[in-house]
């Protein structure tokens, strides 16, 4: 079942609005809402944001009232450096069992997609060389977020086998890079010198955050029901990762009492979540062949994803100032999104055909002030401001927001 009404859980993280905006280009893709308890860190066109929790009664009737087909799970804590361990046992544990509460029980949805971690599969001395997605976890876990992902995959799988009717995928993704994600790996191969364990020489495999996004999409828009691993190509040896990155490793970090060395470091600044150290003791593989037998196709390697990784570190210092973060405004959201110029907007014809037009030629427009319509006029093209102008000329009649409008035509038509 190729989705068509996608409900995006996170859409103020980093995985929920890079998905929406992914989604937007697809044209099969009829509607995208978004909840969350946070607004959106991005800007979106036509993703609509609902400001919800993880209280599965309130998002029983989201779904339910938008007809949602395909729910995408993204909140998953993966890093215990972001957030407290009790926060983020409510928002992986029980947040997870909220939302597929509001999923179950005969409604409309038919397909769910799980962003989980292979962080399930843990790192230890015996594992083997590369865990597939029929292994179980061959140690019980040693970390708070090690525990989480296992009890969150377990609500799935009994969600799973609870509802047939919808198609279930569990995508277990291995440590992301990239140049705008966040994670503590990156952080920590942004140090000077990259620490190690006495030692101990541990693999490491990786994903490019453009991948992860593909990975989810094509899930998405594909029946695809099972787990999947979604690692790249390739594995390296820690000291290799350090290589490619222009750097050099430091093994430090004593072979034994490693926890508490690495609270130490902490103090220093130096983020080395719990569940990192057994990675950096002993590393870990996974099979990726099941994802790419189903049709996906990595853009990057292991290899690939650590030099570009390196590229932006050499060239991001060289860069003059960092964009100015985006910030939600309600008003403005609404506006553009419904605007004649944005994608997937009404067809032009519907738009100012006339003067005598009895409706807006733009949701909301009747809503906005005169200083709210001028500030986001540059925003638009000049037939959208001229069927703005024919319609206020015809309802609204303020003068300040045609003689704005007016300005711009007459500048556009000089620049012409």
């Amino acid at each position: 079942m190729r989705s068509r009404r996608v409900l995006i859980t996170g859409l103020s993280t980093y995985w929920g609005g890079r998905l929406a905006r992914a989604l937007e280009a697809d044209p099969q893709v009829e509607a995208i809402v978004g909840v969350d308890n946070e607004e959106p860190g991005v800007e979106l066109e036509r993703t609509e944001y609902v400001k919800v929790g993880n209280q599965h009664g309130l998002l029983r009737r989201v779904v339910e009232a938008a007809e949602i087909d395909t729910v995408v799970d993204t909140r998953l804590v993966v890093d215990s450096a972001v957030t407290a361990p009790r926060l983020a046992h409510e928002n992986n544990v029980i947040g997870t069992m909220n939302i597929l509460a509001a999923c179950g029980e005969g409604g409309p949805v038919k397909k769910f997609v799980f962003k989980s971690s292979t962080h399930f599969y843990g790192a230890n001395q015996d594992d083997p060389a590369f865990f597939d997605e029929t292994m179980g976890r061959p140690h019980p876990p040693r970390t708070a977020i090690e525990r989480d992902i296992l009890e969150a995959e377990a609500s799935v799988a009994e969600f799973a086998d609870r509802n047939p009717e919808v198609a279930v995928s569990v995508l277990r993704f291995a440590n992301v890079l990239g140049p705008d994600v966040d994670t503590s790996h990156i952080d920590f191969l942004g140090l000077p010198m990259v620490p190690m364990i006495l030692g101990f020489d541990p693999r490491y495999q990786f994903v490019h955050e453009d991948d992860v996004v593909h990975a989810l999409e094509h899930v998405t828009q594909n029946d695809l029901p099972g787990v999947f691993n979604v690692a790249a190509d390739g594995v390296l040896a820690l000291s290799e990762v350090a290589s490619l990155l222009g750097k050099r490793y430091a093994p430090i970090l004593p072979p034994w009492g490693t926890g508490l060395a690495a609270t130490a470091v902490r103090r220093l600044g130096v983020k080395i979540p719990a569940e990192m150290l057994a990675q950096l003791r002993f590393g870990r593989g996974v099979d990726n062949r099941r994802l790419k037998a189903a049709g996906f196709e990595y853009g990057y390697t292991s290899r690939e994803a650590v030099v570009a990784l390196g590229e932006h570190m050499r060239l991001h210092p060289l860069l003059r100032g960092d964009p100015e973060p985006y910030r939600y405004e309600r008003e403005v959201e609404e506006f553009l999104r419904w605007s004649p110029n944005v994608r997937n907007a009404r067809p032009r014809a519907q738009v100012g055909a006339s003067p005598g037009l009895s409706a807006p030629p733009v949701d909301h427009y009747d809503d906005l002030t005169a200083e709210e319509i001028i500030s986001l006029l540059s925003s638009l093209e000049r037939t959208d401001l001229e069927a703005l102008r024919d319609y206020e000329a015809a309802h609204g009649g303020r003068h300040d927001v045609i003689g704005a409008i007016e300005s711009l035509l007459a500048r556009s038509a000089t620049a012409g």
